[in-house]
């Protein structure tokens, strides 16, 4: 385990925070779900990143949203939380629904590439199955045509 001066011994969580984010298809209305790849572990996952000391999580999740996918979100309801270790150090990640509101994406440091994609195809292409029952945790309201 790796430790800081603020913990010794490894064992406080790191902090996170963000969302599954969407939106009604521009061409069908259909629900889409924004994935991030991110190339410094080519892998597929929602919009989150770490909290900044002091940070409300709800605001980090909305700022990672925005620096990650290069969009405004309106937030919906919490999420479940995900708590898994990373790198050996407990991590717990809090999430929110939110609907794209505005933006465009543009290429990143942290993130190279974003798709919207049916809710089916997001849980398939989705790297960690843990992230999937993000997905099937939207409020019933949002996934009806």
């Amino acid at each position: 385990m790796s430790s800081s001066p603020e913990d010794p011994d490894g064992t406080t969580p790191v902090l996170a925070a963000g969302c599954v984010l969407w939106r009604r298809s521009p061409a069908t209305g259909a629900l889409e779900i924004c994935l991030v790849h991110r190339p410094k572990y080519d892998d597929w996952s929602h919009p989150k990143g770490k909290l900044k000391p002091g940070e409300d999580a709800l605001a980090g999740a909305l700022r990672e949203v925005a620096e990650e996918t290069g969009h405004t979100a309106a937030p919906g309801p919490e999420l479940p939380t995900a708590r898994y270790l990373a790198d050996g150090r407990p991590k717990e990640v809090r999430y929110w629904a939110a609907e794209a509101v505005s933006g465009a994406f543009a290429p990143n440091d942290e993130v190279d590439r974003v798709l919207w994609l049916t809710p089916a195809a997001a849980r398939a292409r989705l790297t960690r199955p843990r992230d999937r029952t993000l997905i099937d945790a939207l409020p019933a309201g949002i996934s009806l045509p």
